[in-house]
């Protein structure tokens, strides 16, 4: 096969997850590699596409090689699939699969991503690999790159790939109503973030609408106007100071400008079953704060014009950001079906969750994640030092290891199980003695 392999980290050649398509190509080497690196290049095909389009036309396999960042692709491969798309080149009938390398970090949604571009696209989806980034080094790694790409090439010769379900009917977007305020002076400090662009007028108007609504003081941020001088490089120079490499200022832009507010609200127009590249480069140029939840605590919101209710990764993205950074998610206000009520109620909830200060319990999403990070900092402190500072001071080490009382008192009951003849002797008293604590806290109420 003729396998173009798109390189999505903008460290080119020097990108980790390049080293297994490498190792792949050393050990197949009847079939043609191709390396487009569309993440280091990406400002050079930006200004002239030929070259990729030509690649694109005469690869069978087109193989999407990234490091995941921030829950999806880097945004370079972001920007890379939009002008994919907008080239117009037929790539109907063709195999796509992909290969990322991670901390296992939310890479479930990273590759729903690009499944859901390849299908927009007309690709023949097979299931990729999603590996730890230090999986090459070992013999079991070796093993599931090559068992991988065994049945990627089994696959294709038995024209084997992903089926999709069918897209549910598309609602008609309602108009999003005018709200005049009141008049009276507003306090506190609630920041909208947005790319919105001329052509976005519903998005605009969700926007207005919600500012009117909001008893409270708000401000405009458009990421669309800021001059980034490119998207996040994975160079950690920043794991040690929090001081990013470029000198655009953007890290002290969003210490000083955005996180400084009492909430966050975002407001982006849906592109290719994500916030867009430009949205991409803000999320993973805010890697100047490492894995800090710095915003833990804030309340933040959505303001979205698209079909949301279709993009079910795009669902389980936005919620896992605010459970993995303690954020009270207050809602996620559409055009879909009642804008003017849903962004209404989303502006009520917001005040009350700022007036009392309510910060609900992780789910499975954000305790999951941050358990990931927890591990990740805690081998990594001698590098990621900031990090390592941020997680002692607030207690993020919750290793099991240390809760020491609670695992000899596990070792005792499982003695007493162990033994049928106390275990009969007990009966119904294990569970009494199990819900005691819970009875003293209640019997504690006046």
């Amino acid at each position: 096969m003729n396998i173009l392999v798109l390189n999505g980290s903008p460290k080119g050649q020097n990108s980790i997850t390049l080293q297994t398509v490498l190792y792949l190509q050393k050990k197949y080497p009847a079939h043609n590699f191709e390396v487009l690196n569309v993440g280091s290049r990406i400002k050079a095909l930006e200004k002239d596409f030929a070259s990729a389009a030509a690649a694109l036309e005469q690869a069978d396999l087109l193989l999407f090689s990234y490091p995941v960042y921030t829950f999806i692709a880097p945004c370079q491969l972001h920007r890379f699939i939009e002008l994919m798309k907008a080239s117009g080149i037929a790539l109907q009938g063709k195999y796509a699969t992909q290969l990322s390398t991670s901390k296992h970090f939310y890479d479930i949604t990273a590759h729903r991503y690009i499944q859901d571009n390849c299908q927009d696209m007309g690709l023949k989806y097979i299931r990729g690999l999603s590996a730890d980034m230090d999986d090459l080094l070992c013999k079991k790694g070796q093993k599931e790159s090559c068992d991988f790409f065994e049945h990627v090439c089994w696959s294709v010769e038995h024209d084997f790939y992903e089926t999709f379900p069918q897209p549910l009917p598309r609602p008609a977007h309602k108009p999003v109503e005018a709200f005049a305020p009141s008049g009276q002076e507003k306090t506190g400090d609630v920041v909208i973030v947005t790319d919105c662009r001329p052509e976005d007028s519903q998005l605009a108007a969700m926007i207005e609408r919600f500012r009117g609504v909001l008893p409270l003081q708000t401000r405009v941020v458009n990421i669309g106007e800021y001059p980034f001088s490119g998207g996040c490089l994975g160079c950690f120079n920043c794991a040690v100071s929090g001081k990013c490499i470029y000198k655009d200022g953007f890290d002290s832009y969003l210490r000083d400008s955005i996180q400084s507010a009492q909430s966050i609200v975002y407001a982006f127009s849906i592109r290719d079953h994500s916030m867009g590249a430009r949205f991409k480069m803000y999320d993973d140029r805010q890697f100047c704060n490492g894995h800090r939840t710095v915003t833990m605590g804030m309340p933040m919101g959505y303001l979205v014009s698209g079909d949301y209710s279709r993009e079910f990764n795009l669902q389980m993205i936005l919620e896992g950001r605010a459970q993995v950074g303690g954020n009270f998610l207050t809602g996620v206000a559409t055009d879909e079906f009642d804008p003017n009520t849903e962004i209404d109620r989303m502006a009520e909830n917001l005040c009350y969750a700022l007036q009392n200060k309510y910060v609900p319990p992780q789910n499975f999403y954000g305790i999951g994640g941050m358990k990931v990070f927890r591990d990740l900092i805690w081998l990594m402190q001698g590098m990621m030092k900031a990090d390592h500072k941020f997680y002692k001071a607030h207690g993020q080490y919750d290793f099991p290891q240390k809760q020491w009382p609670t695992m000899l008192k596990m070792y005792l009951v499982g003695a007493l199980l162990a033994s049928p003849k106390i275990k009969a002797k007990m009966g119904k008293k294990m569970n009494e003695g199990m819900l005691m604590p819970y009875k003293k806290v209640l019997d504690q109420i006046k």
